[in-house]
């Protein structure tokens, strides 16, 4: 690393160093260092400690994890600053030909963020997002909304307690049992923290570590906060400091944890990431209860930041099964986990439940298999999910109804009954079932049961045309666009569900189970139909940009619905919603007509 012969100034109009003042200014402009870096430089690897955060001016840097390329950041990039506050990066960070940049020490960035509160929030804004320039004004609101949440909603670190006159050996083994690296420390009326960094100034002593107590090398200046706190002043009172962890203590001297710098930043740069941390490591149905209600307000400040509709239903749907699967870890046995096999279904299955509906589960048990006590443990799962914000199922599909917990040869009869018998739920019921994901257990029983479904469908082509003209049982031809247009006085709300994604989502349903199709997801069903040139790539198109318009308008307004504490439904009334919005409505209802057409021709709804 060199300095340039002629070095340019720095740049003060881009964020987030646009908002210091002038004597903050002088003193980057005192502490920031030129520089030039030759090709194929690595400015951070692996675990090391970063001194420096870099702005680019001029070049290219390339960021890799686990291999691959996941970023390339060019000129007025900040680059390295979340590595340099949590003193590591898992990314390696490469020049990509000769770069130019200003290297900012660790102090200067800390001495910024403690003393100007404008440029930490736009910091941290940059840090979690990558913010490009068209997309910034979104995605710093969602990092400023964060930041503005209780320390009590972040990841807390349990407190784990050794005795002061513990020796080190006996510390360390503890610590290790633990999987842990920091102990609070009691010694009499003290309380202090020992950490491995303590760790390796005390094997700089000449006594041995076994004759050395704990309470000699640990810290007992402990930074406190109250839970009620807000994420930022905690990250300031870190940075001023100059600490790594704050303890978080009650109002009533209850010690709740140890929030560290690195949780801190995590939770920041992917809420998500604590969510689903707070899921796996919940020892109760309690503690998952509290992750699980953490879920929607998640989804509601990442739609009010911009976030894709796919990307929320891929998240939202990764953080439910993880939910499942450890409720049902809390609620039945091991012997009953080994012998069945979990399932969810319909939207849930799909991956395509955002904010919580009714509950759709069944369970499939091995042949032979017996537990007396499944009716007691049915509802205790049933029950915590209705707890947890999942609303029971109106139709009862949910594992207290015996019709959706069996053994597989019973259940391979009920898949028969619902091809081929009388009963009128049968086609739904069949639908829901064909949207099933295995979420604990054996999932062998599942995909057992898949193949039966595919061997008595051979030659089904009646049932399959009943089955799809369902797609259709809601039309309501030449009314919808009326419906739109009606003056205020006299309008009628519009189903979202019904008109809008259900035809999409239960056609393309019925083209992936008379094509064998083994993907849940409509847009994945959708993209393997026009692979096996099912469904014309044009027409694919439209559908998918129909269903990600409807899935959003519809989170839209139920996100507006529960604000004002009311139920979420489907329902809408057109005067709420935006011209635009009306507009890309009626073009998707008319994608939608198109769409059913082609199932009418495809199924021949004229012969039924």
């Amino acid at each position: 690393m060199r300095e340039p012969d002629a070095a340019p100034a720095f740049a003060f109009d881009v964020a987030p160093f646009d908002v210091l003042r002038p004597d903050e200014r002088a003193q980057v402009r005192r502490d920031a260092v030129a520089v030039t870096l030759p090709a194929a430089t690595v400015l951070y690897a692996g675990e090391e400690r970063p001194r420096h955060c870099y702005l680019l001016t001029r070049g290219h840097v390339e960021e890799v994890q686990a291999g691959e390329v996941v970023a390339v950041h060019g000129a007025d990039a900040l680059i390295g600053a979340l590595a340099v506050l949590t003193d590591r990066t898992s990314s390696t960070w490469t020049a990509c030909g000769e770069v130019a940049a200003f290297a900012i020490p660790r102090a200067l960035l800390q001495a910024l963020i403690a003393g100007n509160a404008s440029f930490g929030a736009r910091l941290l804004g940059a840090l979690s997002h990558g913010l490009a320039a068209s997309a910034q004004h979104n995605q710093q609101r969602e990092m400023l909304s964060l930041m503005m949440v209780r320390i009590a909603d972040a990841y807390l670190r349990k407190p784990f307690f050794v005795d002061g006159a513990a020796d080190l050996v006996t510390v360390c083994r503890e610590l290790a049992a633990q999987g842990l690296t920091n102990a609070l420390v009691r010694d009499g009326e003290r309380l202090g923290m020992f950490t491995t960094t303590d760790l390796r100034d005390a094997l700089l002593r000449e006594s041995p570590p076994a004759a050395v107590a704990v309470r000699e090398v640990a810290h007992f200046d402990l930074i406190e906060m109250r839970p009620e706190a807000e994420l930022f002043d905690a990250l300031l009172t870190m940075v001023r400091h100059r600490v790594h962890r704050v303890l978080v203590r009650a109002a009533d001297g209850e010690i709740l944890g140890v929030l560290t710098q690195l949780d801190l930043m995590s939770f920041v740069s992917n809420h998500s990431h604590i969510i689903a941390l707070r899921i796996e490591q919940s020892a109760s149905i309690a503690e998952l209860r509290e992750a699980a209600l953490q879920m929607d307000g998640l989804v509601a400040l990442l739609h009010g930041g911009g976030v894709r509709i796919e990307v929320l239903t891929a998240l939202v749907s990764e953080l439910n099964t993880r939910v499942f699967a450890r409720l049902w870890g809390f609620v039945a046995p091991p012997e009953l986990v080994a012998n069945s096999c979990l399932v969810v279904m319909g939207s849930e299955g799909r991956g395509e439940q955002i904010l919580k509906t009714d509950q759709d589960n069944a369970l499939l048990l091995r042949d032979g298999f017996e537990f007396p006590a499944l009716d007691a443990v049915a509802q205790r799962f049933n029950a915590a999910l209705a707890d947890f914000g999942y609303p029971p199922c109106s139709g009862g599909i949910m594992l207290t109804n015996p019709l959706w917990r069996q053994p597989l040869a019973g259940f391979r009869e009920t898949l028969r009954d619902w091809v081929y018998g009388h009963d009128p739920e049968g086609v739904m019921h069949l639908a829901i079932f064909f949207d099933a994901v295995a979420v604990a257990g054996d999932a062998a029983l599942l995909q057992s049961a898949r193949q039966h479904l595919d061997a008595i469908l051979a030659g089904g082509d009646a049932f399959l045309a009943r089955f799809a003209r369902a797609a259709d049982q809601f039309a309501e031809p030449g009314h919808w666009w009326s419906r739109l247009t009606a003056a205020r006085r006299d309008e009628q709300p519009i189903d979202l569900k019904k008109l809008g994604t259900f035809p999409i989502v239960h056609g393309v349903r019925a083209l992936a189970l008379q094509h064998h199709v083994r993907a849940l997801a409509t847009v994945q069903r959708i993209r393997s139909l026009v692979d096996a040139r099912q469904i014309d790539a044009d027409l694919a198109r439209d559908l998918i940009d129909a269903l990600h318009f409807l899935m959003g308008l519809k989170l839209k307004h139920q996100l507006r619905q529960r604000q004002f504490g009311e139920t979420p439904g489907n329902l809408v009334l057109p005067s709420a919603m935006a011209t635009m919005e009306r507009d890309m409505l009626r073009d998707a209802l008319a994608i939608i007509k198109r769409f059913r057409q082609h199932l009418a021709q495809h199924f021949r709804f004229d012969a039924l």
